[in-house]
């Protein structure tokens, strides 16, 4: 049998895994447990037409309305039909969806959406999903699966003096042993997903680090749409609540949202109010905060039953109830933090990249879907609907792929133990409140220069530091998100306008074509 390699054990690489099992041996590489990713923090839902009043045309006008110009139509249509079969696929793998008194699914509303289209496990839709998938996964002969193992880079022919440039597996660091080994393989996709680490606050997990892009762009794929980086409106302001969103279905089922002495203020700022897309109400926040010199803004459903409340949102109740603030009877503090990696590796319908052999698919790639900001609960339905036809292609593929090369082994004969493991934290530290202060919500072409300057700085340290000494964990995150930056600057240099998630005070207007921000290697 063929090998296939998966690099990361989101809702993308586990539903791909499952999808090509029968067919192939299947390693899922998780940096740390198999359940710890992106998609465990989902709290929202998947969107997809399945209400009697909904229509597949709609969804296609409000992710197009929300992509601000810059989604492909045709992936847009594509991925929305594909909705409701992806979505039933997710059921026969028993995943438990929110149900109403009639047996019906529970659909819900996000912004940006025209319609009840958010199928959802009550608040907590990502974490239902890993647990289905990775039950099921843990349960296939075919699959293994290497927890706490880190990509250090992809191996392509051309890196190895081979007349091909196919991407042919990976070189490993298991984390419990510190050995390195390199890992062959006839097909690698990458499911890494983001780059939320990049920021000083952000709704992601620790292991967010834009790996699967670093990677892929050292591999010789091209890269769009950097720029963009969704910052989720609302996640909780509280020293201890670090990452903890509260979901946009709070604003969907009527929150609202209140400045410190209590009065509303996103009216002024769209006549959508809280059911804005996302980059106008995180955009609408941060002016607030900025104007005021405030800390936080407030989000208020008080005003529903307590029945109500528990009833939709029992994590988020019982979470903001053992931090001290009861929703049922007070506004909750918010403030935006980083969320989503609009943009990504570019890739066809079929998660192709430029290398042959190599697929990306969800947050790591970009698609088209999504353009300059991704509409509320596309992310989870991309993921379903790439992993699908990415393992409809390998299938196809599977009978005429080289078999998995023989690698040379990782070469340490010139490195030693580094005595210095302080340059990388203070390096990661310099980083995030770099990008946070100059390269967030809104962006000048002085923050930006500056930003460029020290990003220079420090890809010239790391690089440095990464040829002379053995690589950790750590080392290889920071390398790995610090190219990220440095491509999410540049790119956010090159676009002239304002579009989407990218606001410049010097260009505050959007040009009237909208071009992808491509970057070649």
């Amino acid at each position: 049998m063929k090998n296939i390699l998966i690099i990361g054990s989101g809702a993308a690489g586990l539903s791909l895994a499952l999808e090509v099992a029968d067919h192939a041996k299947v390693t899922i590489l998780s940096k740390n447990t198999l359940d710890c990713c992106n998609t465990i923090y989902a709290q929202g839902g998947i969107s997809a037409v399945l209400g009697e009043d909904d229509s597949l045309e709609s969804h296609v006008a409000d992710t197009i309305g929300a992509g601000a110009g810059l989604c492909n139509k045709e992936i847009v249509e594509f991925t929305i039909a594909q909705g409701p079969e992806r979505i039933a696929w997710l059921i026969e793998q028993g995943m438990p969806f929110t149900r109403i008194k009639q047996g019906n699914y529970h659909l819900t509303r996000e912004g940006g959406h025209s319609h009840r289209r958010v199928i959802h496990a009550d608040d907590a839709t990502g974490k239902a999903m890993i647990t289905t998938l990775t039950t099921k996964v843990k349960a296939h002969p075919n699959i293994q699966i290497l927890e706490y193992h880190i990509i250090i880079d992809l191996i392509t022919g051309t890196k190895i003096g081979l007349s091909t440039s196919r991407c042919l597996g990976a070189y490993v660091l298991n984390l419990n042993t510190n050995k390195i080994q390199a890992l062959p393989a006839s097909f690698v996709i990458l499911a890494t997903g983001g780059a939320g680490k990049a920021y000083l606050y952000t709704s992601n997990p620790d292991i967010a680090t834009g790996d699967g892009i670093a990677m892929a762009w050292r591999a010789g794929c091209r890269v769009e749409n950097m720029e963009f980086i969704q910052f989720h409106p609302t996640c909780l302001y509280h020293p201890k609540a670090k990452s903890f969103l509260i979901s946009e279905a709070v604003r969907g089922e009527g929150g609202k949202l209140l400045l410190p002495d209590g009065s509303p203020f996103m009216q002024n700022f769209d006549s959508r109010g809280e059911l804005a897309p996302r980059d106008i109400v995180a955009r609408a926040i941060d002016h607030e905060m900025k104007r005021l010199g405030c800390d936080y803004v407030l989000l208020d459903i008080s005003y529903k039953s307590e029945k109500f409340i528990i009833e939709h949102f029992p994590n988020i109740y019982h979470r903001c109830k053992s931090l001290g603030y009861d929703m049922v009877n007070q506004p909750i503090p918010v403030v935006p933090a980083a969320h989503y990696t609009c943009g990504g590796v570019i890739t066809d319908k079929n998660g192709h990249t430029d290398v042959e052999g190599l697929y990306a698919i969800g947050e790591v790639a970009s698609t088209g879907l999504h353009g300059a900001n991704r509409m509320a609960s596309n992310s989870l339905l991309e993921c379903l609907v790439f992993s699908h036809t990415a393992s409809l292609d390998i299938l196809s593929k599977l009978t005429t792929a080289p078999k998995s090369a023989k690698l040379p082994s990782w070469d340490e004969s010139r490195v030693t133990n580094s005595d210095e493991e302080v340059v990388v934290s203070h390096n990661w530290d310099e980083l995030r409140r770099f990008m946070w202060d100059y390269v967030g919500i809104v962006r000048t072409s002085k923050r930006l220069q500056r930003a460029k300057s020290r990003v220079d700085l420090l890809q010239n340290e790391i690089y440095e530091y990464y040829s002379n000494f053995r690589v950790s964990n750590d080392l290889i995150e920071l390398r790995n998100l610090t190219l990220v930056a440095d491509l999410i600057i540049r790119s956010a240099q090159q676009r002239h306008e304002s579009r989407g998630l990218h606001y410049t005070l010097d260009y505050p207007n959007k040009n009237p074509v909208a071009q992808n921000t491509i970057l070649i290697p």
